[in-house]
Protein backbone atom coordinates (compact mmCIF):
# COMPACT_ATOMS: atom_id res chain seq x y z
CA UNK A 1 0.00 0.00 0.00
CA UNK A 2 1.47 3.19 -0.82
CA UNK A 3 2.63 5.30 1.90
CA UNK A 4 0.95 9.27 2.05
CA UNK A 5 2.42 12.38 3.78
CA UNK A 6 -0.14 14.70 5.01
CA UNK A 7 0.39 18.87 5.52
CA UNK A 8 -3.10 19.57 7.09
CA UNK A 9 -5.14 22.89 7.37
CA UNK A 10 -5.88 23.81 10.79
CA UNK A 11 -8.15 25.55 12.79
CA UNK A 12 -7.52 28.79 13.84
CA UNK A 13 -8.96 31.85 15.25
CA UNK A 14 -8.38 34.57 12.39
CA UNK A 15 -5.67 32.93 10.41
CA UNK A 16 -6.24 31.41 6.73
CA UNK A 17 -5.11 28.05 6.23
CA UNK A 18 -3.04 25.92 3.32
CA UNK A 19 -3.24 22.04 3.55
CA UNK A 20 -0.65 20.23 0.70
CA UNK A 21 -1.38 16.50 0.63
CA UNK A 22 1.08 14.53 -0.82
CA UNK A 23 0.77 10.59 -1.91
CA UNK A 24 4.21 8.66 -1.86
CA UNK A 25 5.34 5.85 -3.50
CA UNK A 26 6.48 2.58 -1.63
CA UNK A 27 9.77 3.00 -0.17
CA UNK A 28 11.35 2.55 3.18
CA UNK A 29 11.47 4.91 6.41
CA UNK A 30 14.88 7.21 4.69
CA UNK A 31 13.39 7.61 1.64
CA UNK A 32 10.57 8.45 3.38
CA UNK A 33 11.81 11.12 5.95
CA UNK A 34 13.98 12.41 2.67
CA UNK A 35 11.00 13.04 1.09
CA UNK A 36 9.30 14.60 3.82
CA UNK A 37 11.60 16.99 3.94
CA UNK A 38 11.69 18.13 0.61
CA UNK A 39 7.76 18.53 0.91
CA UNK A 40 8.30 20.95 3.79
CA UNK A 41 10.77 23.12 1.81
CA UNK A 42 8.44 22.80 -1.24
CA UNK A 43 5.86 24.09 0.92
CA UNK A 44 7.70 27.39 1.84
CA UNK A 45 8.67 28.29 -1.44
CA UNK A 46 4.95 28.38 -2.52
CA UNK A 47 4.28 30.51 0.59
CA UNK A 48 7.40 32.44 -0.56
CA UNK A 49 6.21 32.83 -4.12
CA UNK A 50 2.57 33.81 -3.05
CA UNK A 51 4.23 36.61 -1.04
CA UNK A 52 6.76 37.78 -4.31
CA UNK A 53 3.26 37.79 -6.51
CA UNK A 54 2.01 39.85 -3.71
CA UNK A 55 4.73 42.64 -4.46
CA UNK A 56 4.72 42.51 -7.79
CA UNK A 57 4.04 40.38 -10.92
CA UNK A 58 7.50 39.47 -12.68
CA UNK A 59 8.07 35.69 -14.66
CA UNK A 60 11.64 35.67 -12.25
CA UNK A 61 12.15 37.47 -9.32
CA UNK A 62 15.18 36.24 -8.34
CA UNK A 63 17.23 38.41 -5.65
CA UNK A 64 14.57 40.79 -5.68
CA UNK A 65 11.89 41.40 -2.98
CA UNK A 66 13.56 38.82 -0.75
CA UNK A 67 13.90 40.53 2.67
CA UNK A 68 9.62 41.27 2.27
CA UNK A 69 9.50 37.56 1.72
CA UNK A 70 10.91 37.03 4.50
CA UNK A 71 9.32 39.10 6.86
CA UNK A 72 6.28 37.13 5.58
CA UNK A 73 7.32 34.22 6.71
CA UNK A 74 8.50 35.00 9.62
CA UNK A 75 4.49 35.71 10.61
CA UNK A 76 3.93 32.12 9.43
CA UNK A 77 3.03 29.94 11.72
CA UNK A 78 4.06 25.87 10.98
CA UNK A 79 3.09 22.99 13.23
CA UNK A 80 4.60 19.68 12.07
CA UNK A 81 3.30 16.54 14.12
CA UNK A 82 2.10 12.89 13.34
CA UNK A 83 -1.52 13.04 11.45
CA UNK A 84 -3.81 11.10 9.26
CA UNK A 85 -4.23 11.98 5.97
CA UNK A 86 -7.33 14.28 5.45
CA UNK A 87 -10.97 12.75 4.88
CA UNK A 88 -12.64 14.78 1.79
CA UNK A 89 -14.48 14.32 -1.14
CA UNK A 90 -12.97 13.44 -5.01
CA UNK A 91 -10.88 16.28 -6.06
CA UNK A 92 -12.90 17.48 -9.42
CA UNK A 93 -10.69 20.01 -11.51
CA UNK A 94 -9.93 21.33 -14.60
CA UNK A 95 -6.80 19.31 -14.97
CA UNK A 96 -6.62 16.94 -17.41
CA UNK A 97 -7.59 13.40 -17.51
CA UNK A 98 -4.41 12.39 -16.17
CA UNK A 99 -4.92 14.71 -12.93
CA UNK A 100 -8.21 13.76 -12.05
CA UNK A 101 -7.08 10.29 -12.00
CA UNK A 102 -4.43 11.18 -9.85
CA UNK A 103 -6.51 13.08 -7.97
CA UNK A 104 -9.52 10.51 -7.35
CA UNK A 105 -7.08 8.03 -6.78
CA UNK A 106 -5.04 9.95 -4.04
CA UNK A 107 -8.52 10.62 -2.41
CA UNK A 108 -9.47 7.23 -2.63
CA UNK A 109 -5.92 6.35 -0.67
CA UNK A 110 -6.80 8.93 1.94
CA UNK A 111 -9.85 7.37 2.76
CA UNK A 112 -8.53 3.86 2.75
CA UNK A 113 -5.40 3.84 4.30
CA UNK A 114 -5.57 3.37 8.18
CA UNK A 115 -1.66 4.41 8.77
CA UNK A 116 -1.30 8.42 9.56
CA UNK A 117 1.64 10.15 7.51
CA UNK A 118 2.92 13.48 8.36
CA UNK A 119 1.17 16.71 9.36
CA UNK A 120 2.70 20.21 8.98
CA UNK A 121 0.16 23.25 9.74
CA UNK A 122 0.53 26.74 7.85
CA UNK A 123 -1.34 29.32 9.31
CA UNK A 124 -1.03 33.12 7.93
CA UNK A 125 -2.64 35.87 10.17
CA UNK A 126 -5.34 37.66 7.94
CA UNK A 127 -3.50 41.10 9.53
CA UNK A 128 -0.39 41.06 7.16
CA UNK A 129 -0.70 38.14 5.39
CA UNK A 130 -4.37 38.05 3.82
CA UNK A 131 -2.62 39.50 0.69
CA UNK A 132 0.01 36.74 0.22
CA UNK A 133 -2.62 33.92 0.46
CA UNK A 134 -4.95 35.21 -1.51
CA UNK A 135 -1.87 36.10 -4.22
CA UNK A 136 -0.64 32.27 -3.73
CA UNK A 137 -4.46 30.95 -4.29
CA UNK A 138 -4.91 32.40 -7.67
CA UNK A 139 -1.31 31.89 -8.75
CA UNK A 140 -1.72 28.48 -8.17
CA UNK A 141 -5.37 28.19 -10.22
CA UNK A 142 -3.63 29.95 -12.84
CA UNK A 143 -0.51 27.34 -12.78
CA UNK A 144 -2.42 24.70 -13.33
CA UNK A 145 -4.82 25.85 -15.58
CA UNK A 146 -0.96 26.95 -17.64
CA UNK A 147 0.22 23.41 -17.29
CA UNK A 148 -3.49 21.93 -18.21
CA UNK A 149 -3.65 24.18 -21.57
CA UNK A 150 0.39 23.36 -22.22
CA UNK A 151 -0.70 19.65 -21.82
CA UNK A 152 -3.38 19.66 -24.29
CA UNK A 153 -1.65 21.97 -27.25
CA UNK A 154 2.06 22.14 -26.77
CA UNK A 155 1.60 26.04 -26.70
CA UNK A 156 3.60 28.18 -23.83
CA UNK A 157 1.66 31.22 -24.64
CA UNK A 158 -0.53 29.94 -21.64
CA UNK A 159 2.98 30.65 -19.42
CA UNK A 160 3.18 34.09 -20.38
CA UNK A 161 -0.42 35.22 -19.48
CA UNK A 162 -0.23 33.66 -16.24
CA UNK A 163 2.23 36.06 -15.38
CA UNK A 164 0.02 38.59 -14.71
CA UNK A 165 -2.06 36.22 -12.50
CA UNK A 166 1.23 35.99 -10.08
CA UNK A 167 2.75 32.54 -12.04
CA UNK A 168 6.54 32.94 -12.15
CA UNK A 169 9.77 30.24 -11.62
CA UNK A 170 9.82 30.41 -8.07
CA UNK A 171 6.13 28.96 -7.58
CA UNK A 172 7.05 26.28 -10.54
CA UNK A 173 10.00 25.32 -8.98
CA UNK A 174 8.09 25.10 -5.93
CA UNK A 175 5.91 22.59 -7.67
CA UNK A 176 8.08 21.25 -9.53
CA UNK A 177 10.08 20.43 -5.55
CA UNK A 178 6.67 18.78 -4.31
CA UNK A 179 5.23 16.93 -7.32
CA UNK A 180 9.35 14.71 -7.31
CA UNK A 181 8.99 11.65 -6.09
CA UNK A 182 5.48 11.41 -5.33
CA UNK A 183 2.25 9.94 -7.17
CA UNK A 184 1.06 13.08 -6.82
CA UNK A 185 0.20 16.77 -4.61
CA UNK A 186 -2.93 18.23 -3.70
CA UNK A 187 -3.17 21.79 -2.22
CA UNK A 188 -6.28 23.25 -0.75
CA UNK A 189 -6.74 27.16 0.63
CA UNK A 190 -8.90 27.40 3.27
CA UNK A 191 -10.26 30.84 4.91
CA UNK A 192 -10.55 32.56 8.17
CA UNK A 193 -13.64 32.18 9.28
CA UNK A 194 -13.77 35.30 11.21
CA UNK A 195 -12.48 37.59 8.28
CA UNK A 196 -14.57 35.19 5.92
CA UNK A 197 -13.16 34.98 2.09
CA UNK A 198 -11.25 37.51 0.19
CA UNK A 199 -13.63 39.10 -2.27
CA UNK A 200 -13.98 36.79 -5.49
CA UNK A 201 -12.93 34.51 -3.49
CA UNK A 202 -14.82 31.41 -3.41
CA UNK A 203 -16.08 30.29 0.58
CA UNK A 204 -14.35 26.93 -0.05
CA UNK A 205 -11.46 27.16 -2.91
CA UNK A 206 -11.83 23.69 -4.64
CA UNK A 207 -8.05 21.78 -3.84
CA UNK A 208 -5.30 21.97 -6.86
CA UNK A 209 -3.83 18.95 -7.90
CA UNK A 210 -0.81 18.06 -9.74
CA UNK A 211 0.58 15.16 -10.58
CA UNK A 212 4.37 13.51 -12.39
CA UNK A 213 2.66 13.91 -15.63
CA UNK A 214 2.80 17.63 -15.07
CA UNK A 215 6.76 17.83 -14.46
CA UNK A 216 7.78 18.78 -18.49
CA UNK A 217 6.16 21.43 -18.47
CA UNK A 218 6.50 22.96 -15.30
CA UNK A 219 10.19 22.42 -16.37
CA UNK A 220 9.69 24.09 -19.45
CA UNK A 221 8.07 26.87 -17.99
CA UNK A 222 10.49 27.29 -14.94
CA UNK A 223 13.33 27.92 -17.67
CA UNK A 224 11.22 29.94 -19.68
CA UNK A 225 10.32 32.49 -17.09
CA UNK A 226 14.68 32.96 -16.63
CA UNK A 227 15.20 33.53 -20.18
CA UNK A 228 12.51 36.49 -21.03
CA UNK A 229 12.56 37.97 -17.95
CA UNK A 230 14.30 41.52 -18.94
CA UNK A 231 17.07 43.28 -16.73
CA UNK A 232 16.06 46.51 -15.48
CA UNK A 233 16.97 49.89 -15.66
CA UNK A 234 18.16 51.19 -12.01
CA UNK A 235 19.13 54.75 -10.48
CA UNK A 236 20.37 53.40 -6.73
CA UNK A 237 21.30 54.69 -3.62
CA UNK A 238 23.15 52.12 -1.24
CA UNK A 239 26.57 51.89 0.89
CA UNK A 240 29.46 50.51 -0.13
CA UNK A 241 30.21 47.35 2.23
CA UNK A 242 33.39 45.67 -0.07
CA UNK A 243 35.83 46.82 -2.67
CA UNK A 244 37.90 44.97 -4.92
CA UNK A 245 40.25 45.56 -7.80
CA UNK A 246 43.33 43.71 -9.07
CA UNK A 247 45.81 47.14 -9.72
CA UNK A 248 45.93 49.99 -7.75
CA UNK A 249 44.81 52.55 -10.39
CA UNK A 250 42.10 50.58 -12.33
CA UNK A 251 38.70 49.42 -12.50
CA UNK A 252 37.12 47.48 -9.92
CA UNK A 253 33.93 45.74 -8.65
CA UNK A 254 32.00 47.30 -5.24
CA UNK A 255 29.53 45.87 -3.76
CA UNK A 256 26.40 47.56 -2.18
CA UNK A 257 23.92 47.46 0.44
CA UNK A 258 21.12 49.19 -1.51
CA UNK A 259 19.00 51.99 0.33
CA UNK A 260 16.60 52.63 -2.35
CA UNK A 261 16.05 52.73 -6.20
CA UNK A 262 16.11 48.38 -6.41
CA UNK A 263 14.05 45.81 -4.37
CA UNK A 264 17.30 43.67 -3.72
CA UNK A 265 19.79 43.95 -0.58
CA UNK A 266 22.91 43.88 -2.03
CA UNK A 267 24.27 44.55 -5.62
CA UNK A 268 27.49 44.02 -7.03
CA UNK A 269 28.85 46.63 -9.46
CA UNK A 270 32.00 47.07 -11.75
CA UNK A 271 33.05 50.65 -11.73
CA UNK A 272 36.07 52.18 -14.22
CA UNK A 273 39.03 54.06 -12.72
CA UNK A 274 37.66 56.96 -11.68
CA UNK A 275 34.30 56.15 -10.63
CA UNK A 276 36.23 53.63 -8.34
CA UNK A 277 37.59 56.22 -7.06
CA UNK A 278 34.70 58.47 -6.21
CA UNK A 279 33.67 54.66 -4.77
CA UNK A 280 36.94 54.97 -2.07
CA UNK A 281 36.18 58.05 -1.24
CA UNK A 282 32.72 58.07 -0.49
CA UNK A 283 33.54 54.95 1.90
CA UNK A 284 35.92 56.76 3.32
CA UNK A 285 33.51 59.53 4.15
CA UNK A 286 30.79 57.70 5.25
CA UNK A 287 28.33 58.45 2.57
CA UNK A 288 25.82 56.31 0.33
CA UNK A 289 26.79 55.94 -3.66
CA UNK A 290 24.01 57.11 -6.46
CA UNK A 291 25.02 54.32 -9.27
CA UNK A 292 22.62 54.35 -12.76
CA UNK A 293 22.87 51.23 -14.43
CA UNK A 294 20.92 47.97 -16.05
CA UNK A 295 19.69 45.67 -12.88
CA UNK A 296 20.92 42.27 -14.68
CA UNK A 297 18.09 39.20 -14.62
CA UNK A 298 20.95 36.62 -15.52
CA UNK A 299 22.30 35.73 -12.27
CA UNK A 300 19.13 36.36 -10.28
CA UNK A 301 19.03 40.47 -10.71
CA UNK A 302 22.44 40.55 -8.38
CA UNK A 303 24.51 42.59 -10.37
CA UNK A 304 24.26 46.50 -12.23
CA UNK A 305 26.02 46.88 -15.61
CA UNK A 306 26.96 50.02 -17.67
CA UNK A 307 27.38 51.74 -14.21
CA UNK A 308 27.36 55.50 -14.85
CA UNK A 309 26.66 58.95 -13.36
CA UNK A 310 28.40 57.44 -10.20
CA UNK A 311 28.47 60.17 -7.17
CA UNK A 312 28.55 60.32 -3.53
CA UNK A 313 24.62 61.18 -2.34
CA UNK A 314 24.67 65.34 -1.62
CA UNK A 315 24.59 65.99 2.16
CA UNK A 316 23.80 69.15 3.77
CA UNK A 317 26.28 72.13 3.42
CA UNK A 318 27.73 72.00 6.79
CA UNK A 319 27.95 68.22 7.54
CA UNK A 320 29.65 68.80 3.72
CA UNK A 321 32.30 70.88 4.34
CA UNK A 322 32.98 68.92 7.69
CA UNK A 323 33.51 65.93 6.15
CA UNK A 324 36.09 67.10 3.71
CA UNK A 325 38.17 69.08 6.26
CA UNK A 326 38.01 65.16 7.70
CA UNK A 327 39.28 64.08 4.47
CA UNK A 328 42.26 66.66 3.73
CA UNK A 329 43.15 68.29 0.77
CA UNK A 330 44.13 64.94 -1.42
CA UNK A 331 40.08 64.81 -2.65
CA UNK A 332 39.55 67.35 -5.06
CA UNK A 333 37.39 65.35 -7.23
CA UNK A 334 35.55 64.01 -4.40
CA UNK A 335 35.23 67.50 -3.82
CA UNK A 336 34.21 68.29 -7.66
CA UNK A 337 31.63 64.69 -6.99
CA UNK A 338 30.03 66.87 -4.12
CA UNK A 339 29.58 69.84 -5.99
CA UNK A 340 32.13 71.93 -4.06
CA UNK A 341 34.72 74.00 -5.27
CA UNK A 342 37.12 72.04 -2.88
Amino acid sequence: MPQTETLMRVDAQDTDEIHWWRQLPDGNRVATWSARQKMNGAARAMLRAGALAARARAGFYGARYEQEADAFLERVTFDESPGLPPRSAPVRTRTGAGAARGARASDAQAQADPVGGRTLAARIPVAGGREEAVALYRALRAAREAVSLHRSSGAMEPFDAAVELGVSHELMEALLQSVRGSEGVRVTVGWSRLSGPPPDCPRRPAPVVFTPGDQAALQQAAHRYVTIEPSQAVRLTGDVVRMRRSEPDGPGAVRLRVRDGAEVAQVRVWLEAEAYRIAVHAHLAGLPLLVSGQLESRGGFRRVSGAHGVAPVPVEAAERERLMKSLGEGLDGFGRALGTSG
